[in-house]
């Protein structure tokens, strides 16, 4: 971490305040000392190659110049990483830190073109793939002989997969899948990687043989020379366009008119076509689920990451910004000091810890489920598909708001792009619509719930709605973290049985069951994210609890964990009135325990967020520098502006000037 420079004086007396080890946090977070000592040997390896260095700030540059910068970065940072698994220093973390973490959108700040190589494309291969299909292409995509992607989206169809219109028919005489697009609709639209860089794509498409429609199925395409890069006949490719942020991924468009690939290029670990079209059938739809949960974890993960920068920036800047009085005969406090800052920022700090815990959770069981389903064990799946969906869902909104939040807690210097903020929001919203919009995700996790509701009595195994199957009584109020979790269980429970209910009584009033979900869908929604939020809860609450940290440092975490829950159930008072026994003096209860929290992390804020160890490199902001000095980088950054670079810009005499002439 860059501390050359002196350090504002309100940072070393915050960093003075701290009770406990900051790096006792760090190697928890991390996972261990050795964890954290590969992180910076990483962050070096990657942060301080001159290659990868930026001439000139990412605004300045066209969209053209964004995406060229991005691709030639792109091909320096996964040499690297070839580099270091020839050097047997390979792993998942390298990956997960390059493609989704908070290394990879430091030196890619709008975006990475090959993120869908390696997170879609890539697993794919591996998940829906024969063992000779893995054989034929897997090492192929591993050394980037060929860069692919994954096309499903289209301009007309989202989420909703099952209306995708690409069709793939099978020609028996030629042993061939014709891939088509009948409509403009029917364009693959959103792949990241797609518009100018990927050569090949899993394409899915509807599979036809032997005249029936048999579904979407994956299929590998190849869309451009692999010398040339020129698009192949029938191939219709391009880019999208700018967008709120990711400007660099290029997403793209792909049309197909009628193009023809070998029987063998449709990926048949769970169905096929014999070569005389015969379908065979897979065992379960189910088996299909594997990349887009991967996604999903993927995301939870992302959206911490992504709300611990933006908090980190926002909390040292506060440290650093004295405005107004809080008592007239005295100087301007640091803005921390105002208890509404405090509330805007303290529980996000507490937000990233809740979203770290679930999202480690969710990692252990996707890999966990994922080994039970080589097996053949199908059981776990509709369960982590459901938790997936829903945290997935509220992760990234709750995320999308924290950053937001953040940078409105900065006032007019959050808006500047340098803050960092903006384009952190831009990065962090997209989230909620990308790889499943999050309202249809939470209908997908109500679905479960509704389900696990009917047959309430035979959860035993599913841990995550184990409390569905238990009668929950009117506990007394108290001032206590289980008295919280026990609420949002009656909530949660109480909001899935009414929806359930309101389901059945449209149907017995004549309606559709499809009908009767449709108009039952707002309850729904709600039942889905009172589960979820139950869930991070609860989660917050197991792993604090079993932590094997210093006296200074549990005290502290409990004290987040505190936080996080008693805001979530403040946030949901109207809920707790309906579905618990709570009166209006337990509420103001729950207020003042929300207001002492407060001022119990205040002295420590600081050193929670130094915790997180960002370099300021990867934070790339001037308001959250490690050493503070907020108005000398402000004023650093507006001296690039190219603007500056001449005292009268040619405007003023070929605009400006004549026309100031012409009014007088």
């Amino acid at each position: 971490m860059n501390r050359k420079k002196s350090v504002n004086p309100d940072l070393v007396e915050e960093r003075k305040k701290c009770t406990f080890n900051t790096q006792e946090l760090t190697h928890l977070l991390d996972g261990s000392a050795t964890k954290t000592e590969e992180r910076h040997s990483r962050e070096k390896f990657f942060l301080e190659d001159p290659e990868l260095q930026s001439k000139v700030p990412l605004e300045y540059l066209s969209h053209k110049e964004k995406y060229e910068d991005a691709v030639r970065k792109a091909c320096i940072i996964f040499r690297k990483v070839q580099e270091l698994q020839n050097e047997g220093k390979g792993g998942m973390d390298n990956f997960r830190e390059i493609l989704g973490g908070q290394l990879g959108s430091a030196i890619l700040k709008d975006g990475n073109p090959l993120t869908l190589h390696y997170v879609m494309f890539i697993p794919t291969l591996m998940g829906q793939g024969t063992i000779e299909q893995q054989a034929e292409w897997i090492q192929k995509a591993w050394n980037c002989d060929i860069i692919g992607t994954y096309a499903q989206t289209e301009l007309g169809h989202g989420t909703f997969i099952r209306g995708l219109e690409t069709t793939a028919t099978y020609d028996p005489s030629t042993e061939e899948f014709v891939l088509h697009s009948p409509t403009l609709t029917s364009y693959k639209w959103w792949p990241g990687g797609l518009g100018h860089s990927a050569n090949y794509a899993v394409v899915v498409a509807q599979l036809y043989t032997k005249g029936t429609c048999q579904g979407i199925h994956p299929f590998i395409v190849q869309l451009r020379d692999e010398e040339t890069h020129e698009p192949l006949p029938g191939i219709k490719i391009g880019e999208i366009g700018c967008k709120l942020g990711m400007n660099s991924t290029n997403n793209g468009y792909l049309g197909f008119d009628n193009v023809r690939i070998p029987r063998i290029n449709m990926l048949m670990k769970n169905s096929q076509v014999l070569p005389d079209g015969t379908y065979v059938k897979s065992p379960s739809s189910k088996l299909t689920y594997g990349t887009m949960i991967f996604v999903r974890v993927v995301i939870v993960q992302d959206a911490a990451h992504y709300l611990r920068k933006a908090v980190t920036i926002a909390t040292r800047y506060s440290a650093v910004r004295h405005q107004s009085q809080i008592k007239p005969d005295e100087p301007e406090p640091q803005i921390i000091d105002f208890v509404t800052q405090q509330y805007k920022l303290f529980p996000q700090i507490a937000t990233y810890f809740a979203f770290q815990y679930s999202g480690s959770w969710l990692w252990d069981i996707y890999n966990n489920v994922t080994n039970e389903l080589e097996s053949g064990q199908l059981e776990s799946l509709p369960e982590l598909h459901a938790i997936a969906c829903c945290l997935k869902a509220v992760s990234s909104a709750d995320a999308a708001s924290g950053v937001e939040i953040c940078r409105l807690a900065c006032g007019g210097h959050g808006y500047m792009t340098s803050s960092n903020l903006p384009s952190t929001y831009g990065l962090v919203t997209a989230m909620c619509t990308y790889e499943g919009e999050n309202t249809v995700l939470l209908l997908q996790t109500s679905r479960f719930l509704i389900k696990s509701w009917q047959n309430r009595n035979k959860l035993d195994k599913l841990a995550t709605v184990a409390y569905l199957g238990r009668k929950i009584s009117n506990n007394p109020f108290e001032k206590s973290v289980e008295w919280i979790i026990y609420a949002l269980q009656k909530t949660a429970s109480s909001k899935i049985e009414l929806a359930n209910n309101r389901i059945n009584a449209r149907v017995r009033n004549g309606k559709k069951y499809e009908d009767a979900w449709n108009e039952t869908s707002i309850e729904l929604v709600a039942a889905a994210e009172a589960h979820c939020r139950c869930f991070i809860v609860t989660t917050f609450y197991n792993k604090v609890n079993s932590l094997n940290v210093s006296k200074e440092l549990k005290t502290v975490l409990i004290q987040l964990m505190n936080l996080y829950a008693v805001y979530t159930a403040l946030r949901l008072t109207g809920d707790l009135f309906r579905f618990t026994n709570i009166t209006g003096q337990d509420v103001e209860t729950l207020q003042d325990w929300l207001e002492e929290l407060l001022a119990l992390i205040r002295p420590n804020a600081i050193g929670i967020v130094d915790s997180f160890d960002i370099r300021d490199e990867v934070l790339g902001s001037t308001l959250g520098a490690y050493d503070g000095n907020v108005y000398e980088r402000l004023y650093e950054e507006a001296s690039k502006s190219p603007l500056n670079s001449e005292p009268v810009n040619k405007s003023f005499k070929s605009y400006l000037k004549p026309f100031m002439k012409s009014n007088l």
